[in-house]
């Protein structure tokens, strides 16, 4: 499989089979997470993802970073016609997960966004050339982005809030029936990072053993 590629069952295997006899430090990480109710990725598993979903319609030549409890992410892109190197630093600051809703809410910082092609005469370019695009509030201006997609249900300031259960592909009703098979057993925590790895922290029955066991009756 080569950069750029379709990811395959077969090649993601065979790079988490690769990855761990490189580091089998990581089998044992696996296990005492098991025991803490948290699942660790490790950063150079999502900068290697990165790589095989560059697309021509998508962003490119996209860097991760860890920067603790956040992740910084970098990438080419292309905005109203103007050639981008865009670049944040994310902090998962709460989520919600439940039958009606899955929100996250994100924290944006040290937002960049650089023109690539100094030949852009576009009203983009010239907004950011001219320094009047006020990039410590990122959540202003996606607030008032065209065709602002569904699962973007608030921004300001450095607050973006994403509602995934309203993306196009989450909205069947075999979807919503997975989330609420899943709520009544965890909850996620925290979304945080250490200096390699991306760690999901869950709480177990998050209202009690016997409403977890009266909702799985409900549903199945």
């Amino acid at each position: 499989m080569t950069l750029g590629s379709t990811i395959t069952a077969k090649g993601v295997l065979g790079a988490i089979g690769g990855y761990l006899k490189d580091n089998p430090e990581e089998l044992l990480r696996v296990a005492k997470n098991a025991v803490g109710l948290r699942i660790g990725v490790p950063i150079s598993a999502l900068r290697w993802l990165a790589r095989r979903t560059n697309g021509k319609q998508g962003p490119r030549d996209v860097e991760i970073e860890a920067v603790p409890p956040g992740v910084r992410v970098a990438a080419s892109l292309e905005l109203m016609q103007t050639p981008l190197r865009a670049s944040a630093t994310l902090y998962v600051s709460q989520v919600v997960l439940n039958p009606t809703e899955l929100r996250v809410e994100l924290r944006l910082r040290d937002v960049s966004l650089k023109v690539l092609d100094e030949r852009a005469q576009t009203p983009v370019a010239a907004l950011l050339r001219s320094g009047a695009l006020d990039l410590s509030k990122p959540g202003n201006l996606a607030a008032y982005m065209p065709k602002r997609p569904a699962f973007l249900v608030e921004a300001a300031d450095d607050r973006v809030v994403l509602d995934l259960m309203k993306h196009k592909k989450l909205t069947a009703e075999k979807a919503k029936r997975i989330v609420q098979l899943i709520t009544p057993l965890v909850v996620v925590k925290a979304i945080e990072t250490d200096d390699a790895h991306l760690d999901v922290a869950f709480a177990a029955f998050p209202r009690g053993v016997g409403e977890a066991w009266n909702g799985l009756r409900r549903l199945l």
